[in-house]
C-alpha cells in the first residue's frame, strides 16, 4: 500500500499539463508527456552535482555517525564503566534542552567557519542523541555469557567490541543507518541555511529551487519528487529485514 502514493506521483509526472487542467489527477492520464523529465535531463549537470553532494553528505554522515554512536553506546551499556551516569546525562541533556537552529548556525558558520563547506552538512548529522540510547539499550541485551567468556580468554574491551558486540549488532546498525540516511537525504532547512553556493547544493535544495521557480508546473514538481525519493525507496527495501528485526529486539514496538 505504501507504494501507491509513489506510483501516483510518478503518473502525475508523466501527465501533460493540459490533461491535469481538464481532468485533474488520475492514475491513467488522458495524455502523456515527457516534458518534465526532458527538463530534468537538460539540467543533468546541475542535478548530478547536487546528487553527488547529497550522496557524499549522506554516506559520510551515516558512516561517521554509526562509528561514534555505536562505540559510545556500547561503552554506556557496560555496568562496570564508572562514568556511565555522567556521560549518559551529557548525551541526554542536549537532547531535551536543544540550543535550536540559531545557536547551531552560529557555532557552525561563525565559530567553526564552516559555512558553504561540506562539513557544515556532515558534522551535525554525526551525533544523534536518540541513536546513542538506541545502541545502549540494544547492547544491554547482549548475552553476558558470551562477553564474560571473551574476557576470561583475555580479550580487551576493544577486541570484545570489534569481534563480538559489532557482529551481534548488525540489525541495529542497519536500522540506525536507514534512519540516518533518511534524515540526511531529506534534510532541507539546514542546507538552505548554511549553504548558498551551487558547489555545496544538495538535491533537496535543488528540488526546492524548482518548486520556487516553476510552482505552476505540477508534472515537473512531481518529476523532481520522484527523482528525490527513488534512492530512499531502494535503501529501505534493501534494509527492511534488518529494520524490523532491530525494532523487535529493542522493544520499540511497544
Amino acid at each position: 500500500m505504501a507504494i501507491i502514493p509513489v506510483l501516483f506521483v510518478f503518473m502525475i509526472s508523466i501527465s501533460s499539463e493540459e490533461s491535469i487542467r481538464v481532468s485533474g489527477y488520475s492514475f491513467v492520464p488522458q495524455s502523456f508527456s515527457n516534458s518534465a523529465y526532458m527538463f530534468l535531463w537538460n539540467e543533468r549537470a546541475t542535478i548530478l552535482s547536487a546528487l553527488w553532494i547529497s550522496v557524499l553528505v549522506t554516506v559520510s554522515g551515516t558512516v561517521l555517525g554509526l562509528a561514534l554512536t555505536t562505540t559510545m553506546g556500547y561503552v554506556l551499556s557496560r555496568p562496570g564503566f564508572k562514568l556511565k551516569g555522567f556521560y549518559t546525562w551529557v548525551v541526554f541533556i542536549p537532547m531535551i534542552f536543544n540550543g535550536g537552529m540559531v545557536a547551531s548556525y552560529v557555532v557552525n558558520a561563525n565559530i567553526l567557519n564552516m559555512k558553504n563547506t561540506i562539513w557544515a552538512l556532515i558534522i551535525p548529522k554525526i551525533a544523534v542523541a536518540y541513536n546513542f540510547f538506541l545502541v545502549k539499550q540494544f547492547c544491554e541485551q547482549l548475552p553476558d555469557s558470551i562477553l564474560e567468556a571473551a574476557r576470561i580468554d583475555g580479550c580487551s574491551h576493544l577486541r570484545i567490541y570489534l569481534k563480538i558486540a559489532l557482529p551481534l549488532s548488525t540489525s541495529i546498525l542497519v536500522a540506525m543507518g536507514i534512519l540516518t540516511v533518511l534524515y540526511a537525504w531529506n534534510d532541507l532547512l539546514w542546507p538552505i541555511i548554511v549553504t548558498s553556493s551551487d558547489k555545496s547544493r544538495v538535491l533537496s535544495v535543488f528540488i526546492a529551487a524548482i518548486k520556487g521557480e516553476h510552482n505552476n508546473k505540477l508534472p515537473l514538481l512531481m518529476a523532481g519528487g520522484t527523482l528525490s525519493v527513488m534512492p530512499m525507496i531502494v535503501c529501505f527495501i534493501l534494509g527492511q529485514k534488518y529494520f524490523v528485526t532491530a525494532i523487535t529486539m529493542t522493544g520499540l514496538k511497544d
